[in-house]
């Protein structure tokens, strides 16, 4: 078990979507040098860490997330140069930096993919891959049943300089994202100098995209998937392309390489698994450090899922000895705060829904409240860019603007993620509100009310969405128990959640559809909405306490 503790034990870390975050060169589309502008902002909001979606060269079929080269820098970005000043200006400020890294597949641009395509079946270029005959007669049948995240069966065929079809290759995200096949040794040597070569850049610590995805039960067998079903690994059980047991032995591998950069070098793994249980054997000591919880933000605005969602996740990991990590929304979901105005608050990530049945006055009191919750519990917690802000899923993009592959794969019925992923607001009355220059177009069009949602407007209201996240992230800086390890709930009724955080602060949940009482006196240091009185929580409300 890790016997010190670690800065990300109980960091906040800030999710940067770094095409929607800020743009400096006025094309439209956030960059590297937009967002080291706004580091400001971020030490101001009092986080500790950013996490930065993929940044590297790539066709941009999956925003980033396929990648054809994982030493450079896309220029749509940016240069290295510019992402060395920006880690030396991140430091100099105190903030820590987390990139992306998809390592489960390629770009079908990439090298390796190109020399896989044009090299004979059975060829050790193809070898890096999973490239298999097809069944039928003529093999016109996928190789097996699986299926995409993005919607369809998970096999691709390929064509020769003949035109004539070919073998087989393996996607489980988009057509080209092709799977790399882990027990490759070259594959394995590769990465281990991809992960070296950001470590020695001065990276802090690296999210695992899609780490359950990276081993494959051998002989590829049938997962009895029916037609049409969708990617729901969450209720998966022995499933030959997810959550494999053999992927374990790379995570010793990767954790090997950071420990020889000290022990202040981590990794975060995205792992949507079926059980608490399942996902603490991502962080055992040997191998990544923490873990995304999904059970939480699945949990949406119901106290006894909630409550069972934070036991469970923090039995399971205490058994590991890994801090718990909370997080409500992420560029792949629905934005809560639009989640909790509807009559369904939960969310399963892919499902990639959006919908325009959302009560925002409502899912905004939600939302306040969830993050006083959220950032009360002991661990670490992730924000995604705008959630400070109080900002909407943006349900109304025209469909000739939709950019996510899901919209593609599943025929024009689910929008997908584009939704949240709306370039932020900063400054101004109207669009582009200060995200790029006065005369360019942001990549997605922002919506005209969120001139109240800007940066400079909430930056001075006492009322705002940013006001609440500042000075609720000034206090768990500054007080003790918010960075221990302390936790009891407290008796309450069904529908309210209350914990201690020691014996001086205490946080209350008021989920009910009535106001609670509160104990005369108390002092109150913080509450996500105004209290009628200092006597009652009103419904969809929390408070912070100071119990001593």
């Amino acid at each position: 078990m890790p016997t010190a503790r670690q800065w990300w034990h109980d960091a906040v870390i800030y999710q940067v979507y770094l095409r929607s975050f800020a743009d400096a060169d006025g094309d439209g589309i956030g960059d590297i040098t937009g967002l080291q502008a706004r580091l400001p902002y971020l030490v101001d909001l009092g986080v500790d860490a950013v996490w930065i979606t993929p940044w590297y060269r790539s066709p941009m079929a999956d925003g980033g997330y396929d990648i054809a080269d994982f030493r450079a820098i896309d220029p749509l970005f940016g240069t290295l140069d510019d992402a060395d000043t920006l880690l030396a200006a991140a430091h100099a400020a105190g903030l820590r930096i987390i990139i992306d890294l998809p390592a489960n597949h390629t770009s079908h641009t990439h090298p390796w993919f190109r020399d896989a395509l044009n090299s004979a079946p059975g060829s050790p270029e193809r070898a890096r891959y999973f490239f298999r005959d097809g069944r039928g007669d003529t093999g016109e049948l996928p190789p097996n049943d699986w299926i995409s995240a993005f919607g369809g069966p998970a096999w691709t065929r390929t064509t020769g300089d003949d035109d004539q079809p070919g073998q087989w290759y393996l996607h489980l995200f988009a057509p080209e994202q092709p799977d790399l096949d882990w027990t490759n040794p070259q594959v394995r040597a590769d990465f281990a100098d991809v992960l070296r070569f950001w470590f020695d850049r001065g990276v802090d610590g690296m999210r695992i995209d899609a780490v359950s995805a990276m081993a494959k039960v051998p002989g590829l067998p049938d997962a009895g998937h029916a037609p049409g079903a969708r990617f729901e690994s969450s209720t998966w059980v022995d499933n030959p392309h997810w959550d494999v047991d053999d992927l374990h032995t790379i995570l010793r591998e990767f954790r090997t390489i950071a420990d020889t950069y000290g022990p202040d070098r981590m990794f975060v793994a995205e792992a949507i698994v079926r059980s608490p249980e399942r996902l603490a054997r991502y962080v055992r000591p040997d191998e990544l450090h923490t873990a995304f919880n999904f059970d939480f933000p699945r949990a949406g605005w119901n106290p006894a899922t909630l409550r069972e969602a934070i036991d469970r996740s923090r039995d399971a990991l205490r058994e590991v000895g890994a801090p718990a990590t909370w997080v409500l929304s992420s560029h792949d979901e629905t934005r809560h705060l639009t989640r909790f105005g509807r009559a369904d608050t939960s969310t399963l990530p892919m499902t990639l829904t959006a919908g325009t049945d959302s009560d925002l006055a409502l899912g905004t009191r939600r939302a306040r409240a969830a993050a006083l919750l959220m950032l009360a519990l002991p661990g670490g917690a992730y924000l995604y860019q705008g959630e400070e802000l109080g900002l909407e899923e943006v349900t109304d993009l025209p469909e000739d603007l939709l950019q996510d592959p899901t919209w593609e794969r599943s025929g024009h019925t689910i929008r997908g993620r584009d939704g949240c992923r709306v370039p932020l607001p900063w400054s101004g009355d109207h669009p582009p509100f200060g995200f790029t220059t006065d005369n360019a177009q942001p990549w997605l069009p922002q919506p005209d009310n969120w001139k109240s949602k800007t940066v400079a407007a909430e930056s001075d209201d006492p009322d705002s969405m940013l006001t609440l996240y500042r000075t609720a992230l000034q206090l768990r800086r500054t007080l003790p128990a918010l960075r221990s390890d302390c936790f009891d709930w407290q008796p309450s009724a069904p529908d309210v959640l209350a914990f201690d955080r020691g014996p001086s602060f205490q946080c209350v949940v008021n989920l009910s559809s009535g106001p609670i009482p509160i104990d005369a006196g108390t002092p109150v240091l913080l509450t996500s909405t105004h209290l009628q009185d200092s006597q009652t929580i009103p419904p969809d409300t929390a408070v912070w306490l100071q119990t001593r």
